[in-house]
């Protein structure tokens, strides 16, 4: 797979988990988070979903209430992972982004919304 066509990943601010971030990035892998330089803590999510897509990055939330219409307002976005929040342990998230990460090319992800259980193996 080409650099230019690996999935970059955004953490909104409901997901936006300091070890998962650094975990993910450890292991070399793209990822963002909300704070950052381009996004300060308090941005809408639909503030999120527009600098994340600018950016060609996919937006990981447990905020699947705002983030499911928000899909529909704006189709044109770089792609949103959905996950209900109860039940994920750290682990469980590692283990599903690195299938997720290393499986998808950015391009499949345009446009795409889809479950983070999508890539559990249980």
């Amino acid at each position: 797979m080409a650099a230019d066509d690996k999935p970059r990943l955004h953490l909104d601010v409901d997901a936006s988990v300091k070890s998962l971030c650094r975990a993910l990035q450890e292991q070399g892998f793209d990822v963002t988070r909300t704070p950052n330089e381009w996004l300060p803590e308090d941005a809408s999510d639909e503030r999120q979903l527009q600098a994340a897509a600018q950016r060609g990055r996919i937006v990981f939330t447990f905020n699947v209430r705002h983030f499911a219409p928000l899909a529909e307002q704006f189709p044109d976005h770089a792609g949103i992972i959905l996950a209900h929040q109860p039940g994920w342990r750290l682990s469980r998230l590692l283990k599903a982004f690195e299938r997720l990460l290393t499986e998808t090319t950015a391009v499949s992800w345009r446009g795409q919304v889809r479950w983070l259980n999508d890539w559990l193996d249980d």
